[in-house]
Parts: C-alpha cells; sequence; structure tokens
C-alpha cells in the first residue's frame, strides 16, 4: 500500500461538551468524536484528496471500535491501526471556553496504546514508499516508541519527513525531557511546525522567529510557527512568509492546528509556494476553529477556496450552546 501522508501516533475518542463557558462537573451534554492529533491530521489530509493512512494502537473495546470506522468513514486507511490486548482505548474530555482557553482531560492508560508500538509493528515499506511522513513529539516519549520512529526516519533514507511538535505535558516528565528528545531528531527533519509554546520547549527560545531559526539551525528546512489569532509563521533558509489570522468566531481551537497540517502536507507533495500553502493552511485552521468538532470538520479544498473568497470565516448558528452553572 503506498499513500500520499503517513501520520504515526495519537487516536482515541474526543468527548466535547455542547455547553461553552462551564467547567465539567456543570456540563450536561456530550458529543464525542474521532481524536488525536495524527488522526485529525490523517483525516484533513484525505479531505484534500490525498490518500492517508495512520499508524496507531488501541483497545479491543467499544472506543476503539468507534475510532476503526470513523477513520475509515473519513477517508482514512486503517491497516497500520493495531489492536492492543488488554489496553484501554484514550478518551479526552475539553472545556470550551473560547476564544483561547481549551484545557484538556487525558483519560489514558500509561502507557497509552499507541507508545506501546514497537518496530515489529510498523510495516517499513509503508514507511519508505509514503510521501510523506508525520511524526508527533509525544512518539518519543517512551522507550518502545522511541525505538519505533528512529526505526522509521532511518526508513526514510531522505525522503521528507514532518515532524509536528505537540508538545503535551501530560506526556513528559519536563519540558526539558521532551527539548532533549526533540533536540535528538531535529537533524532529521525536512519540516518542523508546532504552535508557539511548542517550539518555545523545543528550543528554549521565545520569539517566534527566534524559536524558528533555532528550528532551521539545528537542521530544519522549513520551520513553521502556529500563532493562532495571530496567524502563522514560516522560515526556510531562503524564504519568510508571516500571515494574519483569518477572522473566525471561535467555538473550539483544539483542531485548528491539525486542519493547518493536513493542509501543510497536502502543499508539500503538491509542490505549492510557501505563501501559498500557508494561506490556505491559515484558512484550514479558522474553518475547525468555528466549529466544535475537531476531524469531522477537516474541510475539503472547495471549502478553503470559499472562506478566502470571503476573506473570514462565517459563523455557524446553533450548533453550540453557552450556558452558565
Amino acid at each position: 500500500m503506498v499513500v500520499d501522508v503517513l501520520t504515526i501516533g495519537r487516536s482515541g475518542v474526543d468527548a466535547y461538551p455542547r455547553q461553552s463557558g462551564v467547567t465539567l462537573e456543570h456540563v450536561t451534554t456530550l458529543s464525542t468524536f474521532l481524536g488525536g492529533s495524527p488522526a485529525n491530521v490523517a483525516v484533513a489530509a484525505a479531505r484534500q484528496g490525498r490518500s492517508s493512512a495512520v499508524i496507531t494502537a488501541v483497545g479491543d473495546d467499544a472506543f476503539g471500535r468507534f475510532v476503526r470506522s470513523e477513520l475509515q468513514r473519513l477517508g482514512v486507511a486503517v491497516t497500520g491501526v493495531l489492536t492492543m490486548p488488554g489496553a484501554r482505548t484514550s478518551v479526552t474530555f475539553c472545556e470550551l471556553f473560547p476564544p483561547d482557553h481549551f484545557p484538556l482531560h487525558f483519560y489514558r492508560d500509561s502507557p497509552a496504546p499507541e507508545l506501546r508500538l514497537t518496530s515489529a509493528d510498523i510495516d517499513l515499506t509503508v514507511v519508505r514508499e509514503a510521501g510523506v511522513l508525520w511524526l508527533t513529539g509525544p512518539g518519543f516519549s517512551q522507550n518502545s516508541s522511541r525505538e519505533a520512529h528512529h526505526a522509521m526516519i532511518a526508513a526514510r533514507a531522505g525522503a521528507p519527513i514532518v515532524l509536528d511538535l505537540d508538545y503535551r505535558s501530560a506526556f513528559w516528565s519536563s519540558p526539558q525531557e521532551a527539548r532533549a528528545a526533540i533536540g535528538e531528531v531535529l537533524a532529521d527533519m525536512d519540516v518542523v511546525v508546532g504552535n508557539e509554546q511548542e517550539c518555545q520547549v523545543a528550543t528554549g527560545e521565545r520569539d517566534p522567529e527566534d524559536c524558528a531559526r533555532a528550528l532551521l539551525d539545528a537542521g530544519a528546512r522549513l520551520a513553521v510557527v502556529k500563532r493562532g489569532p495571530h496567524g502563522a509563521l514560516a522560515l526556510s533558509r531562503d524564504e519568510r512568509v508571516q500571515l494574519p489570522a483569518l477572522p473566525c468566531t471561535v467555538v473550539n481551537g483544539l483542531g485548528a492546528g491539525d486542519a493547518f497540517g493536513g493542509v501543510l502536507a497536502h502543499g508539500l507533495l503538491a509542490g505549492w509556494g510557501l505563501e501559498h500553502t500557508l494561506r490556505r493552511c491559515v484558512a484550514a485552521g479558522a474553518i475547525v476553529a468555528a466549529e466544535l468538532a475537531c476531524a469531522p470538520a477537516m474541510p475539503t479544498a472547495g471549502q478553503i477556496d470559499e472562506v478566502l473568497r470571503l476573506g473570514y470565516v462565517p459563523a455557524r448558528a446553533g450548533h453550540e450552546e453557552r450556558t452558565t452553572p
């Protein structure tokens, strides 16, 4: 099986409240969606017309079956989805405090199913032949998963690799541990992408441009800093592009970066110019930020065209309820 975009890492169930502006103890209604950043990125790439697959692991339970069925429904190949005996599929709850506060509450085995994957669980031929390999930082947080990721990097033999920094404190003992583990592989990455906090953790720098330059100095060909309401910055050896955010009414910002990532992978494969790619990435992120769901909300190319034509994301009425306790 040859795919355009191959991701590896987290998958699970997102349980998101239908009430905004309240903490979980006051939530009365939850909806469930496919979740996990690498799964979301695979969906986002599929929505751009790319063949995509995800390497991940789930438990032998109802949530694991949900993950498989949703991946398939949303156009992602599941041949790399392993059912891990004795493990439970991860579930993630969030709280909604737009525009920029969305606390996550992880309910996961320790280690989570995907972090138990070894190189023996992975078809390195599929890894070698994929158009783009998409890795995430948490994959380097456990020994077995780290070894599997290093095997995948070796199998690529110079073919494009993207590292999504995807820093989550729940996976690391400290930011310094994450920085050390990520630092070991930066020289092998063609593209490194992360939000401002993730880039700060990876580099020790605070200014977004200093972060991007540090990533380039470490060996990346392209560094992309997602800046949320401030847009995005992309830096290569000979080009700098900074774009503002596309206006939208934020409902849930958690999936915006994954939509950004799926379009970034698509743009790399399409050979687009950096500014064109970044503009469409920013638009995709804004579209998903204006929705409650992550994976099911990933936009098509036509939807991105439309919001770029308008210059903003139209608000959708009636899909989200604001309450107070």
